[in-house]
């Protein structure tokens, strides 16, 4: 069997498998939610839960901080469909593996993806608990996901990514951030910049950041490109979301830990889903 014959036999599976807890329901808009922004998905209605493990050829997600599950219902009125954890390069997957949800989501009617993450800040002018809108990436991860043969049912072999973050849904998401406060009263004001995304696990040494400025990037973290490499392939329309948990800069680094990053994401999480809800009302 080929690889592009299996891959696709892969993910009809997974489909059905899912298609069949849905009771007919087609999601239109898709979420994938980082490190600490889960709780989102308790947000949604008439909610259905279908657990990573139960799905056929699903990897599983092995981090803190990501539940393990796509929930789907409907969220401000619209059907959606929310990936509640994700899966990482750095988990040991291949790279195919870890995209292989945004694929069984566009196979599922979505046409809309919002993707997030938890991520350091490089950009001075940023502060932890900041949200940025991401207007482009960088790939540093030193693989891609689409190296192999092309499924041209998924979409075409070299897919444009002059626009990978769509710009009509970045100027929707400033426009409804001025209608924001979060529990300070204060207004939410939305960052933009390029988000760095690495293979991880380590932290990047403060010398590794300092090249991340000079190359153009604002923010760093371990996934979202891929996700987004693969969701434009199959002419999905994406708007990215970081949440600067920490100050990634080179000069001024400090230790940090995965439950510091937990604790800055459970803290913005309000103007997050504020943010999300008021996008799914609009889009």
């Amino acid at each position: 069997m080929g690889q592009t014959t299996q891959h696709s036999q892969q993910l009809e599976e997974a489909v059905r498998y899912i298609q069949s807890k849905l009771n007919g329901l087609t999601p239109a808009i898709g979420m994938v939610l980082g490190s600490g922004l889960g709780d989102l998905a308790h947000e949604v209605e008439q909610a259905i839960a279908i657990p990573y493990s139960d799905i056929p050829h699903f990897p599983v997600s092995t981090v803190e901080g990501h539940a393990g599950q796509f929930v789907v219902g409907k969220l401000e009125g619209k059907a959606v469909i929310v990936m509640q954890g994700r899966f990482h390069y750095y988990e040991g997957y291949p790279f195919q593996k870890v995209v292989f949800p945004i694929y069984v989501m566009k196979l599922l009617g979505v046409t809309t993806i919002v993707i997030t993450n938890a991520a350091g800040g490089m950009n001075r002018a940023f502060r932890p608990g900041d949200l940025m809108l991401i207007s482009d990436h960088i790939n540093l991860t030193g693989d891609h996901p689409l190296i192999g043969r092309n499924d041209p049912k998924l979409g075409v072999r070299f897919p444009d990514m002059s626009e990978a973050y769509d710009r009509e849904y970045r100027a929707l998401a400033h426009r409804l951030s001025s209608q924001i406060r979060g529990d300070d009263g204060d207004q939410l004001e939305l960052q933009e910049g390029v988000y760095c995304g690495i293979s991880g696990p380590a932290y990047m040494t403060p010398a590794e950041l300092k090249m991340l400025v000079i190359v153009g990037g604002d923010a760093v973290g371990m996934s979202t490109v891929g996700e987004v490499i693969v969701a434009r392939h199959a002419g999905l329309r994406v708007l990215g979301i970081s949440c600067i948990t920490d100050m990634a800069i080179g000069d001024e680094l400090e230790p940090l830990t995965h439950e510091q990053v937990m604790a800055v994401a459970n803290k913005t999480k309000p103007k997050f889903i504020a943010l999300v809800k008021a996008f799914v009302r609009e889009v």
